[in-house]
């Protein structure tokens, strides 16, 4: 190998990388064993056989060597491959030397079992591994385990020979080029799989595609599509998620009398013989390619295509519900990562509540985007129109990743049977019962999660009682309208309940969430941010939503700013109240918090931590509820929250209902007055008090803020929904 091809190559990828927006994501280097390894490596795109050698290459420490399709070594190219290390599959001896280098561990080498690019994902053929391309198809190469065997049995076969037939030893040495016997290495060949899934994918013409067009006339069909999908995976901005799996010890496959016979024969052994033991061997190497396929398609990184795609693809109807079709993806995204044998892509670490709510990430639009644009889907309203024949058919095998991208995402993800079990129950079951799954999952999760967080801060000093913080449900009648009711900053659902009651007898479902950081102590509080809120806010509402017909989002002071921060992300909430709304604050202290914000941030860079303001004290007004301590760095991020929210305000549509009480001592009126102001509703309405207090849901005097809230729901009761309900399907068609 060329040690300084292998720095050269090194310049030039980190140049590129620099060039690209692409991030590599890297999973399970802690598998990768200290010894000769050979790496089965699915293949997507031209990208891995440049890249994937000097990633491995960095990760391990030793040269990385590969096999690569004949085609590619052609003029100067050709020899750049060869310089790293690359090895056409046409060379002859190719196999001599592979294994050569395994023996004496000089070198690791990667193989594409699958023999070519699959760039269409379809692996699978009554549940077997079968690859299709533009030729035909035919099975996975077993060529890695037959590599791996054929290492390990000389490296038994020369160990043996040096103490029973020294000539034979030497004789098999110099076949291999070696000094001596010593030269090989005691460490055994391990294969080790390796998954690389790329996301988003978007084939679209991008600058290389536009470039190559121009300088090369009649570019082929094949290179063009290879330019304009890797082109723009790469400039655009793609994950690849690289994961490596368990090695394969090669060793046990040799143990039976059969072969072991083999390896003491002292009879002289060529490296092409066919020997006794043949048919057992190839038996093993394919025992060991079944292996290795189902551990690298096992990796699958899994995206929110991949389960978009697959609940297309099970879906049994033509016609699918929008809103069920999000619910059942919600659904298959819940599960523990790595759990089952899958493993989820890093943007399900994100609470997944907003593929219910506003799709603030956009999965669900880029995705519905694509499938519209490649005729898989046609939008009829509330309903998607599936075409089945076009999800199932790949078309033109080098085209498939630009004309069906959807078919090859669920494709991809065929391999995963427990995960295609699950998504096929979702599929199959109806829409109010997925609607009954969805909210009886949130609220257990919100039960679950407050618990967790409870017992992991009970010990504080400062904690309130368990009831306190545990967030509730209270049924109405006939599911017609829910109200979502947020809790106060440093407060918890506790503090809302009198409210929530008294809608509860006036017939309205209301679910007060726990707001994450509160109800346990301050300390919790101490390490959230607003989006945690948000977050749980949105989970609130996706519980009535999956309930109810029509919510009703409402909450008191910094549950206010909750509720109408919802409002406005939204369409679908139908009106808002908001209650002593924390725009302005009282406390000119308050000015200071940004101040020792960034203090503490400091500190803690230096390690000062004894330097550190992390909390002030609190006097509140209901110490049963409130806490005692407020943490700067809530009241750092109650501000952000307020802040983000004034310029959204005009966003709001819907019927709003604003309280506020004058001689309020934490909220100034004045910034009430400008909420009511700013938000975009014709239908609103601003109602003050005179109460001497912040918390005027709770004491004297609260019915009467009950009674306006109260006739503000009922008012929106009576009207018609905003948004229309699903539109019947035509006579002798079925909707899901």
């Amino acid at each position: 190998m060329n040690h300084f091809a292998y720095r050269t190559t090194g310049l030039a990828i980190k140049t590129i990388t620099g060039l690209t927006r692409a991030r590599l994501n890297i999973h399970g280097a802690e598998n990768l064993p200290n010894g000769p390894t050979i790496f089965v490596v699915n293949h997507f795109t031209r990208i891995e056989t440049v890249f994937l050698p000097y990633h491995l290459h960095r990760l391990t420490g030793r040269p990385v060597w590969s096999l690569a399709a004949s085609e590619l070594f052609v003029g100067k190219f050709g020899r750049y491959l060869e310089q790293m290390g690359s090895v056409s599959t046409q060379a002859p001896d190719r196999d001599l030397l592979m294994v050569k280098t395994l023996l004496t561990a000089e070198a690791c080498w990667i193989i594409f079992p699958e023999g070519r690019m699959v760039k269409n994902k379809q692996i699978m053929e009554k549940g077997r591994f079968m690859i299709s391309y533009a030729g035909g198809k035919h099975p996975p190469h077993s060529g890695a385990a037959t590599l791996a065997l054929r290492t390990e049995f000389y490296r038994q076969r020369m160990s043996e020979m040096a103490r029973s037939c020294p000539e034979e030893a030497q004789q098999l040495a110099n076949r291999f080029q070696l000094p001596s016997v010593d030269s090989i290495s005691r460490k055994p060949t391990c294969i080790v799989p390796v998954n690389l899934t790329y996301y988003p994918m978007r084939a679209r013409d991008n600058a290389l595609s536009r470039l190559a067009e121009r300088l090369v006339d009649d570019l082929p069909e094949r290179v063009a599509e290879e330019i304009m999908t890797e082109g723009a995976m790469l400039l655009s901005g793609v994950d690849i998620d690289i994961r490596f799996g368990d090695p394969i010890e090669i060793t046990a496959s040799l143990s039976c009398r059969a072969i072991q016979c083999d390896i003491r024969s002292s009879a002289p052994i060529g490296f092409d013989d066919r020997i006794p033991s043949y048919k057992i061997m190839r038996r093993e190497a394919l025992k060991i390619m079944q292996q290795y396929m189902a551990a690298i398609y096992r990796m699958t990184t899994v995206n929110h295509d991949h389960l978009f795609a697959a609940c297309l693809k099970k879906s049994p109807t033509r016609r699918i519900n929008k809103a069920n079709l999000k619910r059942r993806v919600f659904l298959a995204s819940q599960i523990n990562n790595g759990s089952d044998h899958v493993y989820l892509h890093n943007s399900f670490d994100k609470d997944q509540v907003h593929l219910l709510t506003d799709d603030r990430y956009h999965k669900y639009s880029e995705f519905v985007e694509i499938a519209v644009e490649k005729g898989v889907l046609a939008a009829d309203g509330p309903v998607l129109e599936k075409d089945a024949d076009r999800l199932a058919t790949i078309f033109n095998f080098d085209r498939s990743r630009i004309e069906n991208p959807i078919a090859v995402s669920a494709n991809e993800v065929e391999p995963l049977t427990r995960l295609q079990r699950r998504i096929s129950r979702l599929c199959w079951q109806p829409g109010f019962w997925l609607k009954r799954k969805v909210a009886r999952y949130l609220i257990k999760r919100a039960l679950d999660d407050f618990d967790r967080d409870y017992d992991a801060f009970a010990g504080f000093e400062t904690a309130k009682p368990r009831s306190v913080g545990r967030p509730f449900l209270i049924k109405g009648d006939r599911r017609r309208v829910g109200v979502v009711l947020a809790h106060g900053y440093m407060a918890a659902p506790a503090e809302v309940r009198g409210l929530a009651e008294h809608l509860g007898k006036m017939g309205f479902w209301v679910y007060a969430p726990r707001m994450k950081g509160h109800g346990t102590a301050p300390e919790d509080l101490a390490a959230c941010t607003f989006q945690d809120w948000i977050d749980s806010m949105d989970a609130g509402y996706a519980v009535l939503g999956n309930l109810c017909r029509r919510v009703i989002a409402g909450g008191f002071s910094a549950g206010a700013g909750l509720a109408l921060d919802l409002a406005q992300r939204v369409p679908a909430v139908e009106g808002v109240f908001a209650v002593s709304t924390p725009l302005q604050l009282q406390d000119v202290s308050a000015r200071f918090v940004p101040a020792v914000d960034v203090w503490n941030r400091f500190m803690s860079r230096i390690h000062l931590d004894d330097a550190k303001k992390t909390f002030v004290d609190n006097q509140p007004e209901n110490p049963q509820i409130n806490y005692f301590k407020n943490p700067i760095s809530g009241i750092r991020e109650l501000d952000r929250l307020m802040s983000s929210l004034e310029p959204r305000l005009p966003r709001i549509t819907a019927p709003a209902l604003v309280v506020q009480s004058q001689g309020d001592p934490v909220v100034n009126p004045s910034g009430t007055e400008k909420i009511f102001k700013l938000i975009g509703s014709t239908d609103k309405q601003l109602v003050l008090f005179n109460f001497q207090r912040h918390g005027i849901l709770l004491g004297a005097g609260a019915e009467r803020v009950y009674r306006i809230i109260g006739n503000f729901c009922n008012h929106i009761r009576k009207w018609p929904p905003q948004v229309t309900t699903p539109v019947e399907a035509p006579p002798g068609s079925k909707t899901d």
